[in-house]
Order: structure tokens, then sequence, then C-alpha cells
């Protein structure tokens, strides 16, 4: 091997095209038929040409780089799929994505941040693990930044979040539409955007149909510790209740276990719906856990489509804001209440 670096020219010669074809087929930009397209993609691949991202951030002034800044996105199962859906957003558009992880620590998450935008990246996405209000630091302020799970209501910027009322009243309306009216709402004790909203849609839902609320709170955490202890309330104050939505999957993992532990069978005597579609456990309860899917991949995408549009206009385009309708994945957790 003769360790020379493969160019644009190699690439070109070996394709049988121009540079300009070349650079327009790699960069997703000028008008390239599909199969031409494949064809300088396949060559480059097989040639192990790099684009030099120096130099043609020095010709657009922009480095094809973009940051990802989350507290613990990158390490849970479940928002980790924001990565992904940023990842494969930006690939498509040949952009390259940073990823960096605070674990909550925000001296961490400041150092971070000062060596992404010495890097020159061209935008960040911020992201949270969970729907909860943040305070941007400052320094993001100079920088084109799309919000992920979150918003910062002193920081004028596009944001995501999942429909948190929506998902309280879609998930507690199947519940009703199965015949169930004692419905309880299993949920978490500390407040915050996706906790008040799952409330206050399964209230509404609730109430839209003359149906009294029943709301039983853990000082736990959204975990299987808070859902047992949330569902020993339960059993103690309310043995008539024939379903049960919980805050999340976790929660609902332990309602199983004490449903067992109390002879009470799911779905038979006990209908229940989740919240985070988290395969580790709702596909792995059995029955199957019924829940509602948090759009985390879908949003992970958005954020790069935003950056885009944000990157494409000299004069700052509109500000957006998006909440994404939540999808019910159905399995084996949820009956037709038996009269």
């Amino acid at each position: 091997m003769s360790g020379k670096r493969v160019g644009i020219t190699d690439v070109a010669s070996a394709a049988g095209v121009s540079i300009t074809t070349v650079s327009h087929a790699l960069s997703g930009q000028g008008k390239v038929s599909d199969r031409t397209r494949q064809r300088v993609v396949d060559v480059a691949a097989e040639l192990g040409y790099a684009p030099n991202r120096l130099a043609s951030g020095l010709r657009s002034k922009r480095t094809g780089v973009i940051g990802l800044v989350s507290d613990e996105v990158a390490t849970t199962p479940f928002a980790g799929r924001i990565v992904l859906g940023a990842q494969e957003a930006a690939s498509d558009r040949g952009w390259l994505i940073v990823v960096v992880n605070s674990g909550n620590d925000r001296l961490i998450e400041q150092r971070q941040i000062d060596t992404l935008l010495a890097q020159q990246v061209d935008a960040i996405v911020y992201a949270t693990m969970y729907h909860r209000p943040s305070t941007v630091p400052a320094a993001l302020r100079s920088i084109p930044t799309v919000l992920v799970n979150t918003r910062d209501e002193g920081f004028d910027t596009c944001w995501v979040v999942p429909d948190s009322f929506n998902i309280g009243k879609d998930a507690t309306s199947h519940l009703i539409d199965h015949g169930h009216e004692r419905i309880a709402h299993l949920t978490i004790e500390q407040p915050g955007l996706g906790r008040d909203g799952r409330v206050a849609g399964y209230r509404a839902a609730m109430e839209e149909h003359g149906l009294a609320p029943i709301i039983v709170s853990t000082t736990e955490g959204a975990t299987a510790v808070g859902g047992r202890e949330a569902a020993e309330q339960l059993f103690d104050r309310h043995p008539d209740v024939t379903a049960v939505f919980c805050f999340n999957d976790q929660m609902a993992m332990g309602l199983y276990q004490t449903a067992a532990k109390h002879g009470v069978q799911v779905p038979d005597d006990l209908s229940v719906v989740g919240v985070d579609n988290l395969e580790l456990v709702a596909g792995a309860l059995l029955p199957g856990l019924t829940t509602i899917a948090l759009p985390h991949y879908e949003m992970g995408r958005w954020a790069i489509d935003q950056v885009e549009r944000v990157l494409e206009h000299e004069d700052p385009p509109p500000v957006v804001h998006e909440r994404y309708r939540c999808e019910l994945v159905e399995r084996d957790s949820v009956a037709r209440l038996r009269r």
C-alpha cells in the first residue's frame, strides 16, 4: 500500500463522473440520479474515501458536525432512541453527530459544550432523558439549538416533547373502551411535565365519561419498587378497581408483581396499561404489557429537520414547537370487562 490518501478526484475517475457529481452525490445536494448517486457511494466506499470536512467547511463555512448534548439519554435503553433518530437523520444529510453525556453534572455539561463550540459545530441538539423543564446553558444562545424532550420558558428556540396530556387520555380511553369504569392511575409523587400531563389526561378521560378518578401516588419513584408500593395502597383502599393506567412500564411491572402476590390475574381480574414501550419490560412481562410508546426516535429525527431548516435560512426562521402524539402498542394486558 502506498499510504496515499484517496481524494475526490480518485473517486470521480473510478466512477466515470465529474468531481462536481461526486460532491453532489455524497452531500445529498444537487441534481444527481439515484443510479449515479449509488454508483458514486459504492465506489467511494470501495476506495475508502472520506470527505475532507475541514476543506469543505472552509468553503461552506460549516463543519457538517452537530453536537448532541444530553443528561443521560445516551445511557438509557429507551431514550437512547433520540440519539438513533438524530444520527440517522444527520447521516441522510452527510452530517456527523457528536454525542456527549453529562450524567446530570452541570460542570461536566459546561465543559462538554465549551469543547463542542471550540470545534465549531454547526448546531446543538439539547436532549433530556425524560420530559421535564430545563434551564439551558447560556452558551447555547449563541448557536442554533433545538431542544428535545424538554423546554426552557426563558429560551425562544425550537423544541419537541411528547404529548403527555394525550398519553394519559389515550391510555385511559383504551380501558374505558373495554368497558372499565373503576380505573385507577398509579403515578409518582414528584410533580413534573410528564407526570402532570398524564394525570390531567387521565382526569379528562374519566370526567368525560362521568367516572370518578382514583389516583394513587408513590414516593418511591417511577420504578418497580414504586409500582409495588402504589399497588399495595391500591389493593388495600380500592379492591373493586378493574383496570389501572400506570405512569410507566416499570411501575406496571411492580403492579404485576403485587397482583400476583394477592392472587389477582392480569388481564382476567385487572387490565393494565403502561407508558414507554420499554421492550425489556413491556415485551418480557407475561402477559405482554399494553403501553404507550414514547416517540424518542421521531423526536431525534425532528430535531435534525429543524437544525437543517435553521441552517438553510440566513434570517432566523419562525420558532417551531411540537407536541408528538404517541402510539398505543397493544399486547395482552387489557381485557374486556366481564360483568
